[in-house]
């Protein structure tokens, strides 16, 4: 499904079921150098089970047009505009590694509006080896690799995931290359990892949030390691908030190297 949001045209993924404004709805936001289908799993079982799906294509990444965000916050007004022009009065905001910052970003502005927060492979502040960050601007291909063995911890995907024997390393560098080639005029690899590194509103955002949040961690995620997600927590349970912790026995990508176990926490925290 296409709209057009801030005079550019964004895509999300419904799950491959109509938009149904009388379901709730849940918007899936992906991480540096992602799209809409590293929620494929998810995506599609929560659309076949009650509830409206926007898998979004960031703006500037793969279906969707526009400037590409520069800053968490630039993101979060992005996820804003869709839902006001989709009709969305309410959702759950579901965010994954850099998409769980504009989650928590958007959820804090939108307060009301957003039932629940779900941060996959959080940290905050989620800063970015400057290493890192220097090579996805001058060498973007072998930055790409290095994030790749940093964030797994299998090589072959869970039946249920992929497809049995889907090997995840190659199917991520081969996605990764594809963003990345998606738009010609910006360096999104270096541009996302920058909004990491610089985003500052971690603690006031979940402070500002009402409703729960739910934090599923990789317990041998090395990207953002699970004790970086702690500042968040405990702001979030200071300030009064539901707060769940699930921890998998994976890396960063929790989506697709614990598929169900992913899937069911966030299914069975959006029916509290």
């Amino acid at each position: 499904m296409k709209y057009t949001v801030n005079n550019a045209q964004a895509y999300c993924y419904t799950g491959g079921k109509p938009f149904d404004a009388a379901k709730p709805t849940v918007v899936f936001i992906h991480g540096v150098l992602n799209d809409h289908s590293v929620w494929i799993l998810q995506s599609r079982y929560l659309a076949n089970h009650g509830y409206n799906v926007l898998a979004v294509d960031l703006p500037g990444h793969c279906r969707s047009a526009g400037e590409a965000p520069s800053t968490v916050e630039e993101a979060a007004d992005f996820v804003a505009a869709l839902l006001d022009v989709a009709g969305v009065d309410k959702a759950a905001l579901v965010g994954h590694s850099w998409g769980s910052l504009i989650a928590l970003e958007a959820a804090s502005r939108l307060k009301e509006r957003v039932t629940h927060l779900v941060l996959v492979g959080t940290a905050y502040p989620m800063k970015v080896s400057p290493i890192l960050i220097e090579t996805s601007l001058n060498d973007p291909m072998k930055a790409l690799n290095m994030i790749n063995v940093f964030s797994r911890s299998t090589l072959a995907a869970p039946p249920s995931a992929l497809g049995p024997g889907t090997w995840v390393f190659g199917a991520s560098m081969a996605l990764g290359k594809r963003v990345l080639a998606s738009n010609p005029s910006v360096n999104v690899f270096h541009r996302g990892f920058v909004a990491c590194d610089r985003y500052a509103n971690g603690e006031q955002a979940i402070s500002a949030i009402t409703c729960p949040v739910l934090f599923v961690l990789g317990v041998q995620d090395q990207m953002t390691q699970p004790r970086a997600a702690q500042p968040l927590i405990a702001q979030a349970r200071a300030t009064g908030k539901t707060a769940k912790v699930v921890s998998l026995p994976v890396g960063h990508h929790q989506m697709t190297e614990t598929p169900d176990e992913t899937l069911f926490a966030i299914r069975d925290f959006l029916k509290s």
